[in-house]
């Protein structure tokens, strides 16, 4: 079997995401995974938004639903190995859930950490993938300005596309604050 070529994560950054993933299909039940996905760019809005700093720091790009990791729906929409020890998936009704095969390990998180993923799970994970999306694509969020900036918004809504290639600039969230700014380009150059 060949490598898969997408794969950019190293073996810290794969146990966050796979740890964070377990976390939180554990604390929300029947987590689809486009419910999965939407939550872990969530994650990073509000991360950056409260500290400057990218919870997970997945790049995202400006997709028909959103903002999206594309490895990581490429590994949850397809039968490859990048999340296997962590999870497993499985498909009622046409729609994908997830479910975790092993115990959260925090030895990744900080406090400040679960904090973050209780606070998302709390306001959130009540919440459909439907209302997730629209949360997503709220006026003046990163993934509208990116796709009004490049001319796609309406391609988008209208579903006559449904992904592009364009990354979302983080960055934007804390656009505002100098000293945010300052934590976010720092972290981002060093990782």
């Amino acid at each position: 079997m060949s490598t898969i070529a997408y794969i950019k994560f190293n073996q810290n950054q794969l146990e966050k995401i796979g740890n964070t993933i377990v976390y939180l299909s554990q604390n929300i039940p029947h987590l689809s995974k486009t419910k999965l996905l939407k939550l872990l760019y969530i994650l990073d809005e509000i991360s950056i938004k409260k500290s400057g700093l990218p919870f997970l720091n997945l790049k995202y790009k400006v997709w028909k639903f959103g903002p999206v990791s594309e490895e990581l729906f490429i590994d949850l929409s397809s039968e490859t190995k990048l999340l296997e020890d962590y999870i497993e998936k499985n498909s009622d009704d046409g729609v994908n859930y997830i479910h975790p095969i092993v115990d959260f390990n925090d030895d990744e998180f900080s406090d400040n950490d679960i904090d973050l993923m209780d606070s998302i799970i709390e306001k959130f994970g009540n919440k459909s993938a439907k209302e997730l999306i629209a949360y997503t694509h709220r006026v003046n969020s990163p993934w509208y300005n990116t796709a009004k900036e490049n001319d796609v918004l309406e391609l988008l809504e209208s579903e006559t596309i449904n992904n592009t290639e364009y990354l979302i600039d983080m960055s934007q969230l804390i656009a505002h604050d100098d000293r945010k700014r300052g934590i976010y380009s720092d972290y981002i150059e060093i990782n």
